[in-house]
């Protein structure tokens, strides 16, 4: 078992729960991959049932294995920074693309910066850049 598989097994267990099929189908689904919706989800999930699915993804949000992107009054999930690695996002308003924005250690460093000026102790962020995409803008 890998790390990540390892890391959601531990996370499962010290909460009470087992590592099912259906949670291994969810998280192996949206390992790697690019921001889903559920739908998406479901048609990468084919061997788990439509229910086990949105019960797995309630789950993981619970616990902070998956976190939500607010893209208008949309959606899509991906794996918490815990799961994978820390990045923002540029979301296109027009075809609804998702970019991933690698980390920037300069960026980071500023909103931690400006955390600490206003008294805030900050806990995780997400950073969203809204706009066009290379497509839609052209």
């Amino acid at each position: 078992m890998n790390e990540p598989d390892s890391q959601l097994q531990e996370a499962l267990h010290s909460s009470g729960y087992s590592l099912t099929t259906a949670r291994r189908a969810v998280f192996t689904a949206l390992r790697g991959n690019d921001p889903q919706t559920m739908r998406e989800l479901v048609i990468r999930c084919p061997d788990i049932d439509r229910a086990s699915v949105y019960r797995t993804v309630a789950l993981f949000e619970n616990f902070g294995i998956v976190q939500r992107l607010q893209i208008g009054w949309k959606y899509k999930l991906e794996l918490s920074d815990q799961y994978a690695p820390h990045h923002h996002h540029a979301s296109c308003q027009n075809c609804s693309k998702i970019i991933a924005l690698p980390e920037d250690t300069v960026l980071e460093k500023r909103l931690l910066e400006l955390a600490k000026a206003h008294n805030f102790q900050p806990q995780d962020h997400q950073l969203e850049i809204r706009g066009l995409c290379a497509s839609c803008h052209n």
